[in-house]
């Protein structure tokens, strides 16, 4: 018989008590663990040693107060923290071997996706599939490069907002072109399975700008619904932050903040599902996350060097 017992934890102690504990992989031997809380001198010395939040800590205590302000304006997680947003975008910029710091800007943060078209393609079309209930992958605390699927649950309900930021440098190729941004709706009316669609252009030439759009019912029952960026017969780049889905109280896009579109699974995480899924994916197009700052940038540490100027403002 298992052994069970019980811990009495008096209500002033619960937030110090929790915060000293951590839950472990629940599908191999479900249980808790506490956290390591102190370090010897010489492990202090070692993680400083390979960690950039020193050089990044020193830029920062040299901010004014409103420069410090502007990077907590720009940060777009609900609980806004300046120097958690200042540290993501110094972080790539030590990496990229980049000197100085970025400016804050609202439309994008350190990471952003870029779907590029090149020669032959005039095409590029990538889906990111929302059923009722699908797995993601999900950092298993204090291990390396590790990670588990977690099941989630989406119950769709109008109204439905989609938004996005971009900065498209695209020619078209022939008639018909464009570049978009939408969510596929499917709606069940008098045995009819319908779907609309709620739709963001983006011009073929804009500074970083950002755009959104609301509906709030369709006729019958709204059952499901789809993301979809569509580029067709145009060649160039376009680059995306700060994406969101919002519907129920909740912002439902996988990787909002475009840190890994082209992150896929497979093997042991077949079941995980991708931020995007190709549907058109020709020879010279692809769609991958970068880097961007707000200066010319060539150096890489990490394979490709991109170049490019980011330009902000209202749209043209």
């Amino acid at each position: 018989m298992a052994k069970t017992s019980y811990l009495q934890i008096p209500p002033e102690l619960e937030e110090k008590y929790y915060s000293g504990i951590q839950t472990m992989d629940r599908f191999i031997i479900p249980r808790i663990r506490t956290k390591t809380a102190l370090l010897s001198r010489n492990r202090i010395i070692e993680i400083a040693s390979r960690s950039y939040l020193l050089q990044c800590s020193a830029l920062w205590n040299n901010f004014t107060d409103e420069q410090k302000q502007a990077w907590k304006d720009i940060d777009p997680h609900s609980q806004q923290h300046g120097y958690r947003t200042f540290i993501a975008d110094q972080v790539q910029r030590i990496k990229l071997d980049l000197a100085g710091v970025a400016t804050p800007n609202q439309y994008h943060q350190d990471i952003v996706g870029k779907l590029l078209i090149e020669s032959p393609a005039e095409e590029l079309k990538i889906v990111q599939l929302h059923p009722s209930s699908y797995w993601v992958s999900q950092k298993v605390g204090g291990k390396k490069n590790m990670f588990q699927p977690i099941e989630v649950s989406e119950n769709f309900a109008l109204p439905l907002k989609i938004t996005i930021s971009y900065k498209s440098n695209l020619i078209s190729t022939g008639a018909g072109s464009f570049a978009r941004f939408y969510a596929s709706i499917r709606h069940l009316y008098q045995g009819q399975n319908l779907n609309h669609d709620l739709i963001i252009n983006i011009p073929l030439q804009s500074h970083w700008y950002k755009k959104e759009t609301t509906i709030s019912e369709l006729i019958g029952q709204a059952v499901s619904y789809n993301l979809y960026l569509h580029l067709y017969k145009v060649r160039g780049t376009l680059l995306i932050d700060n994406v969101k889905t919002e519907h129920s109280a909740n912002n439902w896009t996988r990787d909002s903040f475009c840190n890994k579109i082209e992150e896929t699974f497979n093997r042991g995480f077949s079941q995980v599902i991708p931020n995007w899924s190709p549907i058109t994916l020709p020879s010279g197009a692809s769609y991958k996350s970068i880097y961007t700052g707000d200066e010319i940038y060539t150096a890489s540490l990490y394979g490709l060097r991109w170049h490019g100027i980011s330009l902000y403002g209202e749209e043209e």
